[in-house]
């Protein structure tokens, strides 16, 4: 009878390898891998931490903001010009309003001026990109022209000029946002949905005959949407930091709203005063929230794209 040959396992006989055209026996102490690499999922998990803790922050920030707006206004000329204590943690400022609730209110407006803006911006920048990449070479030059143009204006002059126009208030500040804020995101999208759009998936679906708006759905959405959101979150603190800006300048938000911009700009009368904390706090906090911000938006970051999403 005929004996089967004895298999050999790769633990005690070594492994296989083809070399010069001949098979050649080495032993698994050269680096055989027998089994994938384990996947550390440590730092994913402190990245998402990170960014769960940066949006339960601005959240908290946006609420507390809401609820202390009436208090954010109260005076108390028996409690004016207090430097910081425990009853007030930022001090008064000269008619006795708590610096705290003035901050947490002014920065809860600055991030709703902020969500709005980057909202309707990014929307703008998702429109005119997909249309410069899918719509052909004139409207393609158009955009790209539009772009350039928009880029080569200053922000905050341009954000000026559409405020005051507006009537300046909430709404000439957000509009002014909006529309001066979209052209770096409108470069990603456009860049984004070209790649996508030269991909072999897509070339594919178009052979099994797939409708342009199915190709659109179900490819290029979920390839273009993580840039895009990253982008909008990244768009947050450029947006705050302009509203704040032109808000100081006054050509923004109403003296009577608790706005960041509109305390420190009121600070600048006190300051040689020695009442040193009308400012620092409310730009301590003020740089606080765009710090904020930015790790959340680098952490998502981190999360979608897939050459980092799993370190």
């Amino acid at each position: 009878m005929l004996k089967e040959p004895a298999v050999q396992t790769a633990a005690s006989q070594g492994a296989f390898s083809l070399c010069g055209g001949m098979f050649a026996q080495r032993p698994l102490t050269e680096g055989v891998l027998l089994h994938a690499p384990c996947v550390k999922s440590s730092n994913r998990m402190a990245t998402l931490v990170k960014f769960a803790i940066a949006v339960a922050v601005l959240a908290s920030v946006v609420v507390a903001g809401a609820v202390l707006q009436d208090a954010a206004s109260a005076t108390d000329f028996t409690q004016k010009n207090l430097a910081p204590s425990l009853a007030h943690p930022f001090g008064t400022d000269w008619m006795g309003r708590d610096m705290l609730v003035r901050t947490v209110a002014g920065l809860s407006t600055s991030v709703l001026v902020g969500l709005l803006a980057a909202g309707v911006s990014s929307i703008i920048a998702v429109v005119l990109g997909t249309a410069a990449a899918l719509g052909g070479k004139r409207i393609d030059a158009a955009v790209t022209w539009l772009i350039d143009l928009m880029m080569g204006v200053p922000h905050i002059v341009l954000l000026i000029l559409i405020s005051y126009a507006l009537g300046k208030g909430f709404w000439g500040v957000a509009v002014g946002v909006a529309i001066t804020h979209w052209p770096s995101l409108a470069r990603v999208v456009r860049a984004e949905v070209l790649q996508c759009k030269e991909a072999d998936f897509v070339a594919m679906a178009r052979r099994l005959g797939k409708s342009p708006a199915v190709i659109a759905v179900r490819h290029m959405l979920p390839y273009v949407f993580p840039q895009y959101l990253v982008g909008l979150i990244l768009l947050f603190p450029h947006a705050i930091l302009h509203e704040a800006s032109i808000t100081f300048l006054g050509f923004g938000l109403p003296p009577e709203q608790p706005a960041i911009g509109i305390i420190l700009s009121e600070s600048m009368g006190y300051l040689s005063a020695g009442m040193w904390w009308l400012a620092v706090f409310p730009g301590l906090a003020l740089v606080a929230v765009v710090l904020l911000f930015d790790m959340a938006g680098s952490s998502l970051r981190t999360l979608v794209d897939p050459h980092t999403s799993q370190e």
